[in-house]
Protein backbone atom coordinates (compact mmCIF):
# COMPACT_ATOMS: atom_id res chain seq x y z
CA UNK A 1 0.00 0.00 0.00
CA UNK A 2 2.78 2.43 0.89
CA UNK A 3 4.60 1.75 -2.36
CA UNK A 4 1.42 2.30 -4.41
CA UNK A 5 0.62 5.47 -2.51
CA UNK A 6 4.15 6.78 -2.97
CA UNK A 7 3.94 6.01 -6.66
CA UNK A 8 0.60 7.81 -6.91
CA UNK A 9 1.98 10.86 -5.09
CA UNK A 10 5.02 10.94 -7.38
CA UNK A 11 2.77 10.72 -10.44
CA UNK A 12 0.55 13.50 -9.09
CA UNK A 13 3.61 15.67 -8.37
CA UNK A 14 4.94 14.98 -11.86
CA UNK A 15 1.64 15.85 -13.53
CA UNK A 16 1.14 19.04 -11.52
CA UNK A 17 4.71 20.33 -11.91
CA UNK A 18 4.79 19.31 -15.57
CA UNK A 19 1.57 21.26 -16.14
CA UNK A 20 3.02 24.31 -14.37
CA UNK A 21 6.38 24.27 -16.13
CA UNK A 22 4.79 23.62 -19.52
CA UNK A 23 3.26 27.08 -19.60
CA UNK A 24 4.00 28.94 -22.83
CA UNK A 25 6.21 32.00 -22.68
CA UNK A 26 3.92 33.76 -25.18
CA UNK A 27 0.18 33.65 -24.49
CA UNK A 28 -2.62 36.21 -24.72
CA UNK A 29 -4.69 36.23 -21.51
CA UNK A 30 -7.54 38.72 -21.57
CA UNK A 31 -10.75 39.56 -19.72
CA UNK A 32 -13.81 41.32 -21.08
CA UNK A 33 -15.03 44.18 -18.87
CA UNK A 34 -18.61 44.90 -19.98
CA UNK A 35 -20.08 48.30 -19.18
CA UNK A 36 -23.50 47.87 -20.83
CA UNK A 37 -26.12 47.61 -18.08
CA UNK A 38 -23.20 47.93 -15.64
CA UNK A 39 -22.49 44.21 -16.05
CA UNK A 40 -18.88 44.44 -14.82
CA UNK A 41 -17.98 48.07 -14.29
CA UNK A 42 -18.86 50.59 -12.99
CA UNK A 43 -21.25 49.28 -10.38
CA UNK A 44 -24.89 50.20 -11.00
CA UNK A 45 -25.81 53.39 -9.17
CA UNK A 46 -22.18 54.29 -8.46
CA UNK A 47 -21.59 57.61 -10.24
CA UNK A 48 -18.81 58.85 -7.97
CA UNK A 49 -15.61 59.13 -10.05
CA UNK A 50 -13.30 58.32 -7.13
CA UNK A 51 -15.25 55.17 -6.30
CA UNK A 52 -15.33 54.22 -9.98
CA UNK A 53 -11.55 54.61 -10.19
CA UNK A 54 -11.00 52.54 -7.05
CA UNK A 55 -13.29 49.82 -8.37
CA UNK A 56 -11.45 49.64 -11.71
CA UNK A 57 -8.09 49.40 -9.92
CA UNK A 58 -9.50 46.61 -7.75
CA UNK A 59 -10.53 44.68 -10.89
CA UNK A 60 -7.12 45.24 -12.49
CA UNK A 61 -5.34 43.94 -9.40
CA UNK A 62 -7.59 40.87 -9.30
CA UNK A 63 -6.89 40.04 -12.93
CA UNK A 64 -3.18 40.73 -12.56
CA UNK A 65 -3.04 38.24 -9.66
CA UNK A 66 -4.78 35.73 -11.92
CA UNK A 67 -2.04 36.13 -14.54
CA UNK A 68 -3.90 38.18 -17.16
CA UNK A 69 -2.02 40.46 -19.54
CA UNK A 70 -4.85 42.28 -21.36
CA UNK A 71 -8.11 44.05 -20.55
CA UNK A 72 -10.84 44.32 -23.18
CA UNK A 73 -13.00 47.19 -21.92
CA UNK A 74 -16.33 48.23 -23.45
CA UNK A 75 -15.97 51.97 -24.07
CA UNK A 76 -18.84 52.40 -26.56
CA UNK A 77 -21.75 50.12 -25.64
CA UNK A 78 -24.56 51.89 -27.55
CA UNK A 79 -23.36 54.83 -29.68
CA UNK A 80 -22.29 56.49 -26.42
CA UNK A 81 -18.93 57.05 -24.79
CA UNK A 82 -16.88 56.32 -21.69
CA UNK A 83 -14.64 59.23 -22.68
CA UNK A 84 -15.18 62.86 -23.71
CA UNK A 85 -16.33 62.87 -27.33
CA UNK A 86 -17.58 65.44 -29.81
CA UNK A 87 -19.31 62.64 -31.72
CA UNK A 88 -21.25 60.76 -29.04
CA UNK A 89 -22.66 61.61 -25.59
CA UNK A 90 -21.46 60.36 -22.23
CA UNK A 91 -22.86 56.91 -21.45
CA UNK A 92 -25.81 56.54 -19.11
CA UNK A 93 -23.97 53.61 -17.48
CA UNK A 94 -21.22 55.99 -16.38
CA UNK A 95 -23.21 58.97 -15.07
CA UNK A 96 -26.80 57.70 -14.72
CA UNK A 97 -28.14 59.75 -17.62
CA UNK A 98 -26.91 59.76 -21.19
CA UNK A 99 -25.17 63.01 -22.06
CA UNK A 100 -24.60 64.04 -18.44
CA UNK A 101 -21.02 65.01 -17.62
CA UNK A 102 -19.27 63.10 -14.84
CA UNK A 103 -19.04 65.16 -11.66
CA UNK A 104 -16.32 66.05 -10.96
CA UNK A 105 -15.20 65.84 -14.58
CA UNK A 106 -12.69 63.15 -15.53
CA UNK A 107 -11.64 61.06 -18.52
CA UNK A 108 -12.34 57.39 -17.67
CA UNK A 109 -10.70 56.04 -20.83
CA UNK A 110 -7.42 57.90 -20.26
CA UNK A 111 -7.41 56.77 -16.61
CA UNK A 112 -8.11 53.12 -17.48
CA UNK A 113 -5.41 53.02 -20.15
CA UNK A 114 -2.83 54.53 -17.80
CA UNK A 115 -3.62 52.14 -14.93
CA UNK A 116 -3.72 49.13 -17.25
CA UNK A 117 -0.39 49.96 -18.91
CA UNK A 118 1.17 50.60 -15.49
CA UNK A 119 0.74 46.91 -14.79
CA UNK A 120 2.27 45.82 -18.09
CA UNK A 121 -1.15 44.87 -19.44
CA UNK A 122 -2.67 45.77 -22.80
CA UNK A 123 -5.81 47.85 -23.21
CA UNK A 124 -8.17 46.86 -26.02
CA UNK A 125 -11.01 49.34 -26.59
CA UNK A 126 -14.18 47.34 -27.14
CA UNK A 127 -16.87 48.93 -29.32
CA UNK A 128 -20.28 47.73 -30.44
CA UNK A 129 -20.33 48.53 -34.16
CA UNK A 130 -24.07 48.87 -34.87
CA UNK A 131 -26.06 48.96 -31.62
CA UNK A 132 -27.39 52.49 -31.08
CA UNK A 133 -30.19 52.18 -28.50
CA UNK A 134 -30.05 49.31 -26.05
CA UNK A 135 -33.73 49.42 -25.14
CA UNK A 136 -36.17 51.75 -26.93
CA UNK A 137 -38.56 51.70 -23.97
CA UNK A 138 -36.15 52.39 -21.11
CA UNK A 139 -32.79 53.69 -22.38
CA UNK A 140 -31.77 57.24 -21.63
CA UNK A 141 -31.29 59.10 -24.95
CA UNK A 142 -29.50 62.46 -24.97
CA UNK A 143 -30.66 65.32 -27.26
CA UNK A 144 -27.35 65.14 -29.15
CA UNK A 145 -27.41 61.35 -29.58
CA UNK A 146 -26.90 60.38 -33.20
CA UNK A 147 -30.33 58.66 -33.37
CA UNK A 148 -31.93 62.06 -32.73
CA UNK A 149 -29.65 63.96 -35.11
CA UNK A 150 -29.96 61.45 -37.97
CA UNK A 151 -33.01 59.25 -37.37
CA UNK A 152 -32.90 58.19 -41.04
CA UNK A 153 -29.71 56.22 -40.38
CA UNK A 154 -31.36 53.80 -37.97
CA UNK A 155 -33.62 50.77 -37.97
CA UNK A 156 -35.69 49.46 -35.06
CA UNK A 157 -35.61 45.71 -34.55
CA UNK A 158 -37.18 44.21 -31.46
CA UNK A 159 -36.59 46.55 -28.54
CA UNK A 160 -33.37 48.03 -29.98
CA UNK A 161 -32.21 50.52 -32.60
CA UNK A 162 -29.33 49.72 -34.93
CA UNK A 163 -27.28 51.68 -37.41
CA UNK A 164 -28.49 50.64 -40.87
CA UNK A 165 -25.47 48.67 -42.18
CA UNK A 166 -26.49 49.58 -45.74
CA UNK A 167 -26.35 53.32 -45.09
CA UNK A 168 -22.97 54.69 -46.19
CA UNK A 169 -23.24 57.82 -44.05
CA UNK A 170 -23.94 55.70 -40.98
CA UNK A 171 -20.94 53.52 -41.82
CA UNK A 172 -18.70 56.56 -42.13
CA UNK A 173 -19.89 57.86 -38.77
CA UNK A 174 -18.84 54.62 -37.05
CA UNK A 175 -15.47 54.76 -38.83
CA UNK A 176 -15.03 58.35 -37.60
CA UNK A 177 -15.71 57.22 -34.01
CA UNK A 178 -13.01 54.56 -34.28
CA UNK A 179 -10.55 56.98 -35.86
CA UNK A 180 -11.17 59.49 -33.05
CA UNK A 181 -10.38 56.91 -30.34
CA UNK A 182 -7.20 55.65 -32.01
CA UNK A 183 -5.99 59.19 -32.70
CA UNK A 184 -6.54 60.53 -29.18
CA UNK A 185 -5.89 57.52 -26.96
CA UNK A 186 -3.01 55.09 -26.48
CA UNK A 187 -5.09 51.96 -27.08
CA UNK A 188 -3.35 48.74 -28.07
CA UNK A 189 -6.28 47.49 -30.14
CA UNK A 190 -9.81 48.16 -31.31
CA UNK A 191 -12.06 45.23 -30.48
CA UNK A 192 -15.56 44.52 -31.82
CA UNK A 193 -17.93 41.79 -30.73
CA UNK A 194 -20.53 39.67 -32.55
CA UNK A 195 -23.31 42.25 -33.03
CA UNK A 196 -23.14 43.02 -36.74
CA UNK A 197 -26.54 42.37 -38.25
CA UNK A 198 -28.51 41.43 -35.14
CA UNK A 199 -29.39 37.89 -34.14
CA UNK A 200 -32.68 36.94 -35.74
CA UNK A 201 -35.91 37.37 -33.81
CA UNK A 202 -38.22 34.46 -34.73
CA UNK A 203 -40.93 35.60 -37.13
CA UNK A 204 -39.40 39.06 -37.67
CA UNK A 205 -37.28 40.11 -40.62
CA UNK A 206 -34.69 42.83 -40.16
CA UNK A 207 -36.38 45.92 -41.66
CA UNK A 208 -33.85 46.91 -44.33
CA UNK A 209 -35.96 46.29 -47.46
CA UNK A 210 -36.12 50.00 -48.30
CA UNK A 211 -32.37 50.38 -47.83
CA UNK A 212 -31.75 47.41 -50.12
CA UNK A 213 -34.03 48.88 -52.78
CA UNK A 214 -32.37 52.31 -52.57
CA UNK A 215 -28.93 50.75 -52.98
CA UNK A 216 -29.78 49.51 -56.47
CA UNK A 217 -27.48 46.58 -55.82
CA UNK A 218 -27.56 43.64 -58.23
CA UNK A 219 -26.40 41.33 -55.43
CA UNK A 220 -28.83 38.96 -53.75
CA UNK A 221 -30.01 40.47 -50.48
CA UNK A 222 -27.92 38.16 -48.26
CA UNK A 223 -24.79 38.88 -50.30
CA UNK A 224 -25.57 42.60 -50.18
CA UNK A 225 -25.79 42.43 -46.40
CA UNK A 226 -22.45 40.64 -46.17
CA UNK A 227 -20.95 43.21 -48.53
CA UNK A 228 -22.16 46.00 -46.21
CA UNK A 229 -20.38 44.44 -43.24
CA UNK A 230 -17.26 43.72 -45.30
CA UNK A 231 -17.03 47.36 -46.34
CA UNK A 232 -17.14 48.73 -42.78
CA UNK A 233 -14.50 46.22 -41.64
CA UNK A 234 -12.20 47.34 -44.46
CA UNK A 235 -12.84 51.03 -43.69
CA UNK A 236 -12.25 50.64 -39.94
CA UNK A 237 -9.03 48.70 -40.50
CA UNK A 238 -7.80 51.41 -42.89
CA UNK A 239 -8.63 54.19 -40.40
CA UNK A 240 -6.79 52.38 -37.59
CA UNK A 241 -3.64 51.91 -39.68
CA UNK A 242 -3.70 55.52 -40.85
CA UNK A 243 -3.82 56.82 -37.30
CA UNK A 244 -1.52 54.31 -35.56
CA UNK A 245 0.26 51.47 -37.35
CA UNK A 246 0.88 49.61 -34.09
CA UNK A 247 -2.82 49.46 -33.13
CA UNK A 248 -4.44 46.11 -33.83
CA UNK A 249 -7.97 45.26 -34.94
CA UNK A 250 -9.75 42.28 -33.43
CA UNK A 251 -13.20 40.73 -33.81
CA UNK A 252 -14.99 38.43 -31.38
CA UNK A 253 -17.60 36.58 -33.41
CA UNK A 254 -20.21 34.03 -32.47
CA UNK A 255 -18.66 30.57 -32.24
CA UNK A 256 -19.87 29.18 -35.58
CA UNK A 257 -18.90 30.64 -38.95
CA UNK A 258 -21.12 28.17 -40.81
CA UNK A 259 -22.50 24.69 -40.17
CA UNK A 260 -21.09 21.82 -42.20
CA UNK A 261 -24.54 20.94 -43.58
CA UNK A 262 -24.61 24.35 -45.32
CA UNK A 263 -20.98 24.44 -46.43
CA UNK A 264 -18.35 21.67 -46.61
CA UNK A 265 -15.85 24.18 -45.19
CA UNK A 266 -18.05 24.76 -42.16
CA UNK A 267 -17.66 23.24 -38.71
CA UNK A 268 -19.12 20.02 -37.31
CA UNK A 269 -21.85 21.91 -35.47
CA UNK A 270 -25.61 22.44 -35.44
CA UNK A 271 -25.96 26.10 -34.54
CA UNK A 272 -29.41 27.64 -34.97
CA UNK A 273 -27.82 30.88 -36.25
CA UNK A 274 -24.37 31.46 -37.73
CA UNK A 275 -22.07 34.36 -38.55
CA UNK A 276 -22.26 33.90 -42.30
CA UNK A 277 -25.95 33.07 -42.79
CA UNK A 278 -27.61 35.16 -40.08
CA UNK A 279 -25.25 37.88 -38.82
CA UNK A 280 -23.82 38.41 -42.32
CA UNK A 281 -20.28 38.46 -40.96
CA UNK A 282 -17.90 36.50 -43.20
CA UNK A 283 -15.11 36.17 -40.65
CA UNK A 284 -13.07 33.79 -42.80
CA UNK A 285 -12.94 36.36 -45.60
CA UNK A 286 -11.63 38.99 -43.18
CA UNK A 287 -8.93 36.62 -41.92
CA UNK A 288 -7.98 35.43 -45.40
CA UNK A 289 -7.68 38.99 -46.73
CA UNK A 290 -5.77 40.20 -43.65
CA UNK A 291 -8.39 42.84 -42.80
CA UNK A 292 -8.25 41.96 -39.10
CA UNK A 293 -5.37 40.98 -36.83
CA UNK A 294 -7.03 38.57 -34.42
CA UNK A 295 -10.27 36.70 -33.92
CA UNK A 296 -11.81 35.61 -30.62
CA UNK A 297 -14.56 33.06 -31.35
CA UNK A 298 -16.99 32.88 -28.46
CA UNK A 299 -16.68 29.18 -27.60
CA UNK A 300 -18.93 29.59 -24.60
CA UNK A 301 -20.32 26.06 -24.57
CA UNK A 302 -18.64 23.15 -22.91
CA UNK A 303 -16.50 20.25 -24.04
CA UNK A 304 -18.79 17.56 -25.49
CA UNK A 305 -21.81 19.83 -26.09
CA UNK A 306 -24.25 18.05 -28.40
CA UNK A 307 -24.59 20.92 -30.91
CA UNK A 308 -21.59 23.25 -30.54
CA UNK A 309 -18.85 21.27 -28.83
CA UNK A 310 -15.89 23.25 -27.55
CA UNK A 311 -13.30 20.77 -28.79
CA UNK A 312 -14.74 20.59 -32.32
CA UNK A 313 -14.94 24.36 -32.74
CA UNK A 314 -11.47 24.82 -31.25
CA UNK A 315 -10.02 22.45 -33.84
CA UNK A 316 -11.99 24.11 -36.67
CA UNK A 317 -10.87 27.65 -35.83
CA UNK A 318 -7.26 26.50 -35.45
CA UNK A 319 -7.43 25.19 -39.04
CA UNK A 320 -8.91 28.43 -40.32
CA UNK A 321 -6.68 31.12 -38.83
CA UNK A 322 -5.07 32.14 -42.16
CA UNK A 323 -1.98 33.14 -40.18
CA UNK A 324 -3.81 35.59 -37.91
CA UNK A 325 -4.04 35.20 -34.13
CA UNK A 326 -6.80 33.23 -32.45
CA UNK A 327 -7.73 33.89 -28.82
CA UNK A 328 -10.47 31.59 -27.56
CA UNK A 329 -13.46 33.16 -25.79
CA UNK A 330 -14.35 31.17 -22.63
CA UNK A 331 -17.87 31.43 -21.16
CA UNK A 332 -17.08 31.30 -17.46
CA UNK A 333 -20.27 33.30 -16.81
CA UNK A 334 -22.10 30.02 -17.39
CA UNK A 335 -21.13 28.87 -13.91
CA UNK A 336 -23.97 31.07 -12.64
CA UNK A 337 -26.47 29.65 -15.16
CA UNK A 338 -28.24 26.32 -15.38
CA UNK A 339 -25.27 24.65 -17.05
CA UNK A 340 -24.27 21.58 -14.98
CA UNK A 341 -21.04 20.89 -16.86
CA UNK A 342 -19.80 24.39 -16.03
CA UNK A 343 -20.05 23.51 -12.35
CA UNK A 344 -17.37 20.85 -12.82
CA UNK A 345 -14.00 22.23 -11.63
CA UNK A 346 -12.06 20.53 -14.46
CA UNK A 347 -14.04 22.22 -17.29
CA UNK A 348 -11.97 25.39 -17.62
CA UNK A 349 -8.58 23.73 -16.96
CA UNK A 350 -9.37 21.17 -19.65
CA UNK A 351 -10.29 23.93 -22.10
CA UNK A 352 -6.98 25.70 -21.44
CA UNK A 353 -5.00 22.46 -21.84
CA UNK A 354 -6.79 21.70 -25.11
CA UNK A 355 -6.12 25.08 -26.71
CA UNK A 356 -2.44 24.89 -25.76
CA UNK A 357 -2.16 21.83 -27.99
CA UNK A 358 -2.74 23.98 -31.11
CA UNK A 359 0.11 26.11 -32.45
CA UNK A 360 -2.40 28.34 -34.30
CA UNK A 361 -4.18 29.29 -31.06
CA UNK A 362 -2.39 31.95 -29.04
CA UNK A 363 -4.51 32.41 -25.94
CA UNK A 364 -7.80 33.18 -24.23
CA UNK A 365 -10.29 35.90 -23.33
CA UNK A 366 -12.83 35.37 -20.54
CA UNK A 367 -16.41 36.58 -20.36
CA UNK A 368 -16.65 38.29 -18.11
CA UNK A 369 -14.83 40.12 -15.33
CA UNK A 370 -17.46 39.82 -12.60
CA UNK A 371 -17.41 36.02 -12.78
CA UNK A 372 -13.87 36.03 -11.38
CA UNK A 373 -15.05 38.01 -8.36
CA UNK A 374 -16.88 34.87 -7.22
CA UNK A 375 -13.84 32.64 -7.78
CA UNK A 376 -16.08 30.05 -9.52
CA UNK A 377 -15.01 26.46 -8.93
CA UNK A 378 -11.82 27.83 -7.37
CA UNK A 379 -10.59 28.82 -10.83
CA UNK A 380 -8.81 31.95 -9.56
CA UNK A 381 -6.67 29.60 -7.49
CA UNK A 382 -6.17 27.23 -10.43
CA UNK A 383 -4.93 30.08 -12.61
CA UNK A 384 -2.71 31.63 -9.94
CA UNK A 385 -1.16 28.38 -8.74
CA UNK A 386 -0.99 26.41 -11.95
CA UNK A 387 -2.16 27.42 -15.41
CA UNK A 388 -1.17 31.10 -15.19
CA UNK A 389 1.35 30.77 -12.38
CA UNK A 390 4.02 32.45 -14.45
CA UNK A 391 3.57 35.65 -16.45
CA UNK A 392 3.23 35.37 -20.22
CA UNK A 393 4.32 37.82 -22.88
CA UNK A 394 1.70 38.88 -25.45
CA UNK A 395 2.51 37.13 -28.75
CA UNK A 396 3.90 39.50 -31.42
CA UNK A 397 2.21 39.79 -34.81
CA UNK A 398 4.89 39.38 -37.49
CA UNK A 399 2.75 40.95 -40.25
CA UNK A 400 2.76 44.23 -38.34
CA UNK A 401 5.82 46.19 -37.23
CA UNK A 402 8.38 43.48 -36.52
CA UNK A 403 11.23 45.82 -35.50
CA UNK A 404 13.33 44.40 -32.70
CA UNK A 405 14.26 46.69 -29.82
CA UNK A 406 17.89 46.93 -28.77
CA UNK A 407 19.00 45.06 -25.65
CA UNK A 408 18.96 47.17 -22.47
CA UNK A 409 22.06 48.59 -20.79
CA UNK A 410 22.82 46.86 -17.47
CA UNK A 411 25.30 48.01 -14.86
CA UNK A 412 25.96 46.35 -11.49
CA UNK A 413 27.12 47.32 -8.03
CA UNK A 414 27.95 45.04 -5.11
CA UNK A 415 25.99 45.41 -1.92
CA UNK A 416 26.34 43.79 1.48
CA UNK A 417 25.60 40.08 2.01
CA UNK A 418 26.89 39.29 -1.50
CA UNK A 419 23.84 40.94 -3.05
CA UNK A 420 24.23 42.70 -6.39
CA UNK A 421 22.23 45.73 -7.45
CA UNK A 422 21.55 46.00 -11.17
CA UNK A 423 20.59 49.23 -12.86
CA UNK A 424 18.71 48.58 -16.09
CA UNK A 425 18.21 51.35 -18.65
CA UNK A 426 17.12 51.54 -22.27
CA UNK A 427 19.73 51.67 -25.00
CA UNK A 428 19.94 55.29 -26.12
CA UNK A 429 19.98 54.12 -29.76
CA UNK A 430 16.74 52.16 -29.41
CA UNK A 431 13.98 53.34 -31.76
CA UNK A 432 11.19 50.92 -30.78
CA UNK A 433 8.89 52.31 -28.06
CA UNK A 434 9.40 50.34 -24.84
CA UNK A 435 6.46 48.42 -23.39
CA UNK A 436 8.33 46.82 -20.48
CA UNK A 437 11.53 45.12 -19.36
CA UNK A 438 11.81 41.43 -18.50
CA UNK A 439 14.22 39.93 -15.98
CA UNK A 440 14.98 36.19 -16.17
CA UNK A 441 16.89 34.15 -13.56
CA UNK A 442 18.16 30.75 -14.65
CA UNK A 443 20.36 27.86 -13.67
CA UNK A 444 22.49 26.61 -16.54
CA UNK A 445 22.49 27.48 -20.22
CA UNK A 446 18.92 26.64 -21.22
CA UNK A 447 16.71 29.04 -23.16
CA UNK A 448 14.57 31.17 -20.82
CA UNK A 449 10.91 30.26 -20.51
CA UNK A 450 7.88 31.51 -18.60
CA UNK A 451 9.01 29.82 -15.36
CA UNK A 452 12.29 31.80 -15.43
CA UNK A 453 10.67 35.25 -15.48
CA UNK A 454 11.52 36.98 -12.21
CA UNK A 455 10.11 40.40 -12.89
CA UNK A 456 8.35 42.56 -15.46
CA UNK A 457 9.02 46.28 -15.08
CA UNK A 458 7.05 48.95 -16.92
CA UNK A 459 9.09 52.07 -16.13
CA UNK A 460 10.30 53.43 -19.51
CA UNK A 461 13.32 55.13 -17.91
CA UNK A 462 14.64 51.87 -16.45
CA UNK A 463 14.82 50.42 -12.94
CA UNK A 464 17.05 48.88 -10.30
CA UNK A 465 16.99 45.24 -9.32
CA UNK A 466 18.71 43.43 -6.45
CA UNK A 467 19.83 39.88 -7.26
CA UNK A 468 21.44 36.99 -5.43
CA UNK A 469 24.59 35.21 -6.59
CA UNK A 470 24.68 31.76 -8.15
CA UNK A 471 22.22 32.43 -10.96
CA UNK A 472 22.41 33.54 -14.56
CA UNK A 473 20.43 36.72 -15.20
CA UNK A 474 19.06 37.81 -18.57
CA UNK A 475 17.54 41.23 -19.22
CA UNK A 476 15.43 42.17 -22.22
CA UNK A 477 13.20 44.92 -23.54
CA UNK A 478 9.79 44.21 -25.05
CA UNK A 479 8.59 46.84 -27.52
CA UNK A 480 5.05 48.11 -27.91
CA UNK A 481 4.90 45.77 -30.91
CA UNK A 482 5.43 42.86 -28.43
CA UNK A 483 8.76 41.94 -30.05
CA UNK A 484 11.48 41.09 -27.52
CA UNK A 485 15.03 42.40 -27.75
CA UNK A 486 18.18 40.27 -27.59
CA UNK A 487 19.28 39.49 -24.04
CA UNK A 488 21.83 41.29 -21.94
CA UNK A 489 23.35 38.51 -19.86
CA UNK A 490 25.03 38.69 -16.45
CA UNK A 491 26.19 35.62 -14.52
CA UNK A 492 26.86 36.01 -10.80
Amino acid sequence: MKQNRAGSLFLLFFLVTNSVFAQPKYEFRGVWIATVNNIDWPKAGNYNPELQKADYIRLLDLHQRNGMNAMIVQVRPAADAFYPSLLEPWSEWLTGKQGKNPEPWWDPLAFMIEETHKRGMEFHAWLNPYRAVHNTASSSIAPNHITRLHPEWFLKYGDKKYFDPGNREAQQFVVNVVRDIVKRYDVDAIHMDDYFYPYRIPGKEFPDAASYKRSGSKLAKDDWRRSNVDSIIVAIGKAIREEKKSCRFGISPFSVWRNKDKDPNGSDSRAGQTNYDDLYADILLWLREGWIDYVTPQLYLEIGHDKIAYEKLLEWWSRNSYGRHIYIGHGIYRTSENAPKWRVPSELPNQIKMLREYDNVQGSIYFSSKSFERNPNGWNDSLQNNYYRYPALVPPMPWMDNSRPLAPRVSQEKEKDNQVRFTVKPNSQNKVPVKYYVVYALNGKKEPGAADIQRIETSPEGFTFTARPGLRYLFSVVGRNNVESPFTEVTL
